[in-house]
């Protein structure tokens, strides 16, 4: 995967080549103030909110008293940056789109910061609440910092001119959704994309989904992306009509769900048993989705609500942080220090680290 493969699945790059088979969308240029602001690692103040309306007069002094709860003239007031003009021109983008959206970066969505919402959802009225979702994305701050980290070429990183994509706003059920994987030009891998879940209709209807999402991708899509090497997102609605939703690059950058990077790169081992029993032809790409409930794992976003440290942990990834953890003793042969607080010894923490395995989904 090299650097002009990823600039080339920017939003910005492709949506006017397949506009006609998308969302609606609206691209804004992102002023680097905003930029900034988005960077920041100080606490988490939104600009962009509506003024919050007038506070009611207390009903008795005993009230009054309650609420002056500070008398520290000292204490500082944090203030979120205002943007008036972005601020303007984002608000008159979603109301050109319906009032509601779906926002993103040149290349992400921040997906991993769904729970942050108050509606837990992408959806956006306003530029606070497009705010919000991008400071608790990591999929936001890896688009900022990161976007060639996988590319194999050693050019100069290209000048980054990001943009705000906002998306009309459309219900859309996870169990219609597919990623594509296209090599050389060829759909070698098709994927269901709400893994985590069983969907009985994808596993009667799995035949006719792999036939529709091959018309699509021989009428509209072969031949006419920018490389010959890359992965697309798509959504089969309740008529069969199928609609582009993203492009990706081919690489570790993106998400192999069902595939493994190292079949799909390699080709062995694409249809294994998935193409026997289902009486798909040949040359028909492989076709993997989630076929009992058994199979059903947690959802891989759910370890961005917990601390990364945590994660980390829990997971094992951070081999130092698990020496660390294990390493806590007391200082005495009692279970409790000499001040009375609880220490954790070796034994617990193992114990600890084991719970905390069990408990965390895999991100693999």
């Amino acid at each position: 995967m090299k650097k002009e493969h990823v600039l080339h699945c920017q939003f910005s790059a492709w949506y006017p080549l397949f506009r006609s088979l998308t969302i609606k969308s609206v691209i804004l240029p992102l002023p680097q103030n905003v930029k900034d602001y988005l960077l920041d690692d100080g606490t988490l103040v939104v600009s962009g909110r509506d003024d919050p309306p007038p506070r009611s007069q207390p009903d008795s002094d005993d009230e009054a008293e309650e609420i002056q709860w500070s008398d520290d003239e000292n204490t500082a007031t944090l203030t979120a940056p205002e943007f008036p003009e972005f601020t303007t021109k984002v608000q008159e983008a979603i109301n050109s789109l319906g009032g509601s959206v779906f926002p993103k970066l040149n290349w992400s969505a921040p997906r991993d910061a769904y729970w942050i919402a108050m509606n837990s959802s992408l959806k956006c009225k306003t530029l606070s609440d497009i705010f919000l979702l991008f400071k608790s994305s990591d999929f936001i701050t890896r688009d900022f910092t990161q976007p060639f980290i996988h590319c194999t070429d050693d050019s100069p990183d290209p000048c980054m001119e990001y943009e705000l994509v906002l998306r009309k706003w459309c219900e859309l059920i996870p169990g219609a959704e597919f990623r594509c994987f296209v090599k050389e030009n060829k759909l070698i891998g098709i994927s269901q994309r709400d893994y985590t879940q069983y969907y009985d209709h994808i596993s009667k209807q799995k035949e006719e989904i792999c036939r529709c999402i091959q018309d699509f991708f021989k009428k509209h899509i072969q031949y006419k992306f920018l490389d010959e090497d890359f992965v697309f997102d798509i959504y089969r609605d309740s008529r069969g009509k199928v609609w582009l939703i993203d492009f990706n690059p081919f690489g570790e950058v993106t998400d192999s769900l069902l595939f493994t990077w190292e079949e799909l790169i390699s080709g062995r081992n694409l249809k294994g048993d998935f193409s026997e029993g289902d009486a798909l032809e040949q040359d028909s790409p492989a076709f993997r989705c989630t076929n009992s409930e058994v199979t059903v794992q947690p959802s891989p976003y759910l370890s961005y609500r917990l601390p990364k440290d945590f994660v980390d942990l829990s997971t094992g990834e951070d081999a130092h942080k698990l020496i660390d953890f294990l390493k806590l003793t007391p200082p005495s042969a009692s279970p409790f220090s000499s001040t009375d607080k609880p220490c954790l010894n070796p034994r617990h923490a193992q114990t600890a680290v084991a719970a905390a395995w069990g408990a965390m989904p895999s991100m693999h």
